[in-house]
């Protein structure tokens, strides 16, 4: 058997969520000219959660990946591996990854850090399954944090009402048994590059002209007929793919766990590919879109809710900035 056909193990999964709720009505006081109507109808957002100033993507990592390890049944000693998903680290160097080994007491693990923007827990599914299927490691878990809210400019009406902070994890094994995760496809789009970029905090812009005048580049930035187009498009090539690849139709999906990037988007893909929509987790309704933290809550908060059932296959899909694609199968 091939690495590019064999599966691994899931043998937990966790998630978790800042306790500040912020509702659309708190972000309209900057648009007084929208409604909350306008907004769940082109959104399908109602609220989502920000971080307290005195919170870090670590802090919610730490509890995402002690409430996969309860799941798993594992002691966090048995970790040789950790990757982790982010656009926005506490710090640019060492990687998040590094810090969260040391804040759960596996030093010695393999860490490092993977920006695939909104597909990037997908992505590191992938590296992890095959880092297990190659021996590199034994049990590694992929976890991805967010706090978007630190990179969200209040007043941009495409980007306000869209993101907020979270963090999700699974532990991956080479046990037998257990939700059993196939490969991912990876791909991209890097001719839409700027549809969704943060031009600031790298080497060429690395902080705000003394003027502030720039101060917008240190915020996400989006253009949102682009996005909403390419998203539909490679949302559903992503499912078609994934159904091609393992010889599957659309009846033989018990559930999608798409990137909770926006219900007008998750609803048309539904059509597309002749999913109903009420077998898509969408989450986006209380979380907001949590970039490459999204795919991993929404499959937390279903694992916990219990509507999976032995045997369901689920397919992950997700599109994000670059752009990047990623979409792949987990048998429940």
């Amino acid at each position: 058997m091939s690495i590019h056909s064999e599966t691994v193990c899931i043998a937990g999964v966790g998630h978790a969520a800042p306790a500040n709720i912020r509702p659309n009505s708190e972000i309209l006081k900057a648009f007084p000219h929208r409604t909350e109507e306008e907004m769940i109808r082109l959104t399908g957002i109602r609220e989502r959660r920000h971080a307290a100033e005195d919170e870090t993507a670590t802090d919610l990592a730490v509890i995402a990946v002690q409430h996969a390890l309860e799941q798993a049944g594992m002691p966090v000693s048995a970790i040789d591996g950790i990757i982790m998903a982010t656009i926005i680290p506490d710090q640019p160097v060492p990687s998040a990854a590094s810090a969260l080994a040391r804040r759960l007491g596996v030093p010695r693990a393999l860490a490092f850090d993977v920006n695939a923007a909104c597909s990037g827990w997908l992505y590191a599914l992938e590296v992890g399954r095959s880092f297990i299927v190659a021996g590199t490691a034994r049990n590694v878990v992929v976890v991805t944090a967010e706090l978007l809210s630190r990179i969200t400019n209040p007043q941009d009406h495409e980007t306000a009402f869209l993101f907020g902070d979270g963090a999700g994890a699974a532990i991956l094994t080479g046990g037998a048994g257990g939700h059993r995760l196939h490969r991912m496809g990876l791909s991209g789009d890097a001719d839409q590059f700027e549809s969704i970029q943060r031009p600031g905090g790298g080497a060429r812009m690395p902080w705000p002209g003394a003027e502030g005048c720039d101060k917008e580049n240190f915020y996400l930035q989006m253009n949102g007929t682009s996005v909403f187009k390419h998203a539909v498009i490679g949302f559903s090539e992503q499912i078609e793919q994934t159904l091609a690849r393992e010889n599957l139709k659309p009846g033989d999906i018990a559930w999608v766990v798409p990137h909770q990037a926006n219900a007008r988007i998750l609803t048309a893909v539904s059509k597309r590919v002749g999913i109903p929509y009420d077998r898509f987790v969408v989450t986006i309704s209380k979380y907001g879109n949590t970039s490459a933290a999204s795919v991993s809550m929404a499959l937390g908060w279903a694992a916990e809710e219990g509507i999976f059932s032995p045997g369901d296959r689920i397919i992950f899909c997700s599109v994000g900035a670059g752009l990047t694609f990623a979409g792949g199968l987990l048998v429940w």
